[in-house]
């Protein structure tokens, strides 16, 4: 159910170690099983945020139920995560919230 995009302009050297503590994080701050949670992580160099290359995170969180009145907490949470995790701050990150319906949402040869 929910997918956590996140795009940078660095090169993590521990990927995989950032995505497991990633997905954890995230399905204890929705309370989702993290069976359901994908997290990818995509190094794009050609980015820029505020005219310059310096290090950023573009992230889109999409989730079925996705709850409007805790997007700010969510946004806390993560960007103090990711700022912990890779040194980038957190006025380097844009957070897009996208909220999905179930009929919309397919898994398992089904929808949700």
């Amino acid at each position: 159910m929910p997918v956590l995009k996140i795009i940078s302009n660095e090169s993590f050297l521990k990927t995989d170690e950032l995505l497991k503590k990633t997905s954890a994080l995230l399905a204890e701050i929705l309370g989702k099983p993290e069976k359901y949670i994908m997290v990818s992580l995509e190094e794009n160099p050609d980015m820029i945020f505020g005219g310059t290359n310096e290090p950023l995170f573009y992230i889109e969180l999409k989730s079925i139920g996705l709850p409007r009145n805790r997007t700010k907490e969510i946004s806390r949470r993560l960007c103090e995560f990711l700022a912990e995790e890779t040194d980038i701050p957190a006025n380097r990150m844009y957070i897009e919230f996208s909220d999905a319906e179930g009929a919309m949402w397919g898994w398992n040869g089904s929808t949700f």
